[in-house]
């Protein structure tokens, strides 16, 4: 089957050969920090990012945590320090006996969704926090996602080992490789029957489809795909390079369209597999990403 969550090779970072260079990347940087204060100016105080609708649901909540985990702030410490302790109570308040983090006015269509975000983040927080049922919490979360993966090795919508897609698969995966990495229990077999899974779901020219039985290859799911097999410890072979050299065929340019509906949902996976595969597949894709996002960032 492959390594299972053996440690992830380095990216090669992009080299800086101008002065351009310099002041996109800093104009890169502004624009984070701008989202930064953006999601922090919406947070309600109980850790929501709304008083209705989707901005109280976990996954969104959890992946405004991941954004600012990534400014180094912690918990409690930090220029969003205050935030992340707000998210993570509010997760955590959300957390069922049952280990299912779930917010019930706030659920999607697939509230997996939403518990494999919040388990993600929860584990990235663990360590960082002092609170008592974080660990406990956080082990039930991780022993949910266990036992509802289905026999094919998936996981799909609802907590229940019916049936699978690859779209809530990647949310699963990374949430355990996250716990793993934290010191959590996470089955070995588990994480071999994920692996056979999204193999099974990588169509001949490489990239996956989102069912076992839907035949069809597109970029979202391609990019989702990829990473599920690095998040489970497959870093190389020929699932990783025909799946690398499927999403090369989407390298974004300036004057694609932002309209779809998955449009950022593909970016958010292309660019962690890009990251991954780093050397010259990283140097291309940085770059075009980071500075048509900054483009299209509102006032």
């Amino acid at each position: 089957m492959g390594v299972v969550f053996a440690a992830p090779v380095a990216a090669v970072p992009p080299t800086v050969e101008s002065a351009t260079d310099v002041a996109l990347m800093v104009s890169a940087k502004a624009a984070v920090d701008r989202g930064f204060v953006f999601l922090a100016t919406r947070q309600t105080d109980d850790g929501a990012l709304s008083t209705s609708g989707f901005g109280r649901n976990a996954a969104v909540c959890a992946l405004a945590g991941m954004a600012w985990l990534s400014s180094g702030s912690t918990p409690d410490r930090g220029p969003y320090g205050q935030e992340l302790t707000r998210v993570t109570d509010y997760l955590l308040e959300h957390t069922q006996k049952s280990g299912f983090i779930t917010v019930n006015d706030a659920e999607s269509h697939g509230p997996m969704y939403g518990h494999g975000f919040a388990t993600l983040y929860l584990a990235e927080v663990y360590g960082m926090s002092p609170r008592d049922d974080l660990r406990d919490k956080l082990q039930k979360a991780v022993d949910l996602i266990v036992r509802t993966q289905n026999a094919e090795g998936g996981w799909r919508y609802q907590p229940r080992p019916e049936d699978a897609d690859i779209s809530v698969t990647i949310c699963q995966v990374m949430a355990l490789r996250a716990a793993r990495n934290a010191g959590l229990k996470v089955p070995k077999e588990t994480i071999e029957r994920c692996i056979d899974y999204v193999k099974r779901s990588q169509n001949a020219d490489g990239g996956f489809r989102y069912m076992l039985t839907d035949g069809t290859s597109a970029f979202p799911r391609s990019a989702a795909g990829v990473v599920a097999l690095y998040s489970a410890g497959i870093y190389e072979g020929p699932e990783i390079s025909r799946g690398l050299d499927y999403l090369d065929l989407f390298l974004p340019v300036r004057a694609a369209p932002a309209s779809d509906g998955h449009f950022f949902y593909g970016q958010y996976y292309a660019v962690q597999a890009m990251w991954q595969a780093g050397d010259e597949r990283w140097l291309q894709w940085d770059p075009a990403i980071r500075d048509l996002l900054r483009e299209r960032q509102q006032e």
